[in-house]
């Protein structure tokens, strides 16, 4: 099922991200790099940080729907609207969304 079409975009779009909500009110990634904060109003670009477990696909993974069916909705996740640029389609199974929006750049516009 790990079929990635690679045709990348420059294009701005708007997209959405699935973060974790700290204690202080900062943002952080739930898994891959998840000791980064991710500030709001500020491009950031990704990095590739190989970890044990997990599949390597560098880039910030987003969707085009703030919603993410396999993952837990728990109390210190919470969504967040964000502007994307050089990213690719990448196909998942329909209870993952269907597919992701993987991008190298991603600049946090604000909490919903």
């Amino acid at each position: 099922m790990e079929k990635t079409k690679e045709k990348k975009t420059m294009d701005v779009r708007k997209a959405y991200k699935l973060c974790k909500l700290r204690k202080d009110g900062s943002l952080g990634p739930l898994f891959i790099g998840r000791r980064n904060r991710l500030p709001i109003g500020q491009w950031l670009t990704a990095e590739n940080i190989p970890t044990k477990g997990y599949a390597r696909r560098p880039g910030w993974h987003t969707t085009v729907r703030p919603e993410a069916p396999h993952l837990a909705q728990r109390d210190d996740r919470v969504w967040v609207e964000v502007e994307i640029k050089d990213y690719y389609k990448f196909d998942r199974p329909r209870y993952q969304g269907s597919y992701w929006l993987i991008a190298k750049h991603m600049k946090i516009v604000k909490m919903l």
